[in-house]
């Protein structure tokens, strides 16, 4: 019997990853706040389409939500026209948004109180990684409802790895955003030195990103970088929004995030240049001008 599955935002990761879904076998009923959007993925991908976060929802086994942060969540999963006004007991919520642990806890305390099961689900790997089916996928909850979610997520995920506890799947994407912002900025830096050392880029990223500098950022990301395109990619404004949420959680867990702290500030001055909407790899600008849109 084919399950039947909502899945709610359809931005550049949930357009992607909701398609996998249908494409693999998953009945899947769309919700977006811009109905145009939702109307184009039925033409791309054949599936359905809702009105409202509740009537996408109805008769879902499983209810996924990709949207952009803690209010947007509250805003399709509260309330009358919200999907647990229309998820039937048994079925499970799970949240793909990159938001704080709090918001996590809350929800699966909701979810019980309805009979849903809840698991935060952060992924990462980008607008490429959802493109082409090959997400990480952090996951906090309860481990047992991994069992029933696992063939959903093989649709888009490589990696599916379970954190713990509700909110242990967002703690762990945080996690990845503080390794991420620390290398980043690392190979902005290392870009700027080859700039004024005279180097050949090419050269130099070829020879150390086969030894211990190597990093998916450096492979990536390096020739644009050498080109100054940031068109494209995982948003300034995104990635201050996840920094956000990590410094707010290191101020409750007593961590100490000096690095972090300093990138996003980072960040900032790019925001103040223009680029909220470039790749994270912009950090460069910072030092050497971006070249003008091709």
């Amino acid at each position: 019997m084919t399950q039947r599955v909502a899945f709610i935002g359809m931005g550049v990761m949930g357009f992607p990853m909701a398609g996998h879904l249908q494409r693999k076998g998953f009945d899947v009923c769309v919700y977006n706040r811009t109905a145009a959007v939702a109307e184009r993925w039925c033409q791309t991908y054949s599936g359905s389409a809702a009105f409202t976060p509740k009537q996408a929802a109805e008769g879902a086994d499983i209810v996924f939500v990709c949207v952009g942060n803690d209010e947007d969540v509250r805003s399709v999963v509260y309330g009358a026209e919200g999907v647990l006004a229309g998820m039937k007991a048994g079925s499970i919520l799970v949240d793909h948004t990159t938001a704080s642990a709090k918001l996590a806890r809350e929800l699966e305390e909701q979810c019980q109180e309805h009979d849903i099961g809840f698991m935060d689900a952060p992924v990462s790997g980008g607008q490429a990684g959802a493109e082409n089916g090959v997400l990480t996928v952090m996951v906090g909850g309860e481990q047992a409802l991994l069992q029933q979610i696992q063939p959903a997520f093989d649709c888009y995920a490589k990696y599916v790895g379970w954190q713990g506890p509700a909110g242990s799947g967002q703690l762990a994407k945080m996690v990845n955003q503080i390794c991420i912002a620390g290398v980043v900025q690392g190979l902005a830096e290392g870009m700027q030195f080859i700039a004024q050392a005279g180097l050949d880029p090419e050269r130099v990223i070829q020879a150390i990103s086969q030894g211990a500098a190597g990093s998916w950022q450096m492979s990536n990301r390096w020739q644009t970088m050498a080109e100054g395109h940031y068109e494209f990619g995982f948003a300034v404004d995104w990635m201050r929004k996840d920094l956000q949420l990590t410094l707010e959680e290191a101020n409750r867990n007593g961590s100490r995030l000096p690095l972090t702290a300093m990138i996003d500030q980072f960040y900032g001055d790019v925001q103040a240049k223009g680029g909220s909407r470039w790749d994270t790899s912009s950090l460069l600008t910072r030092f050497i001008e971006p070249k003008a849109s091709k």
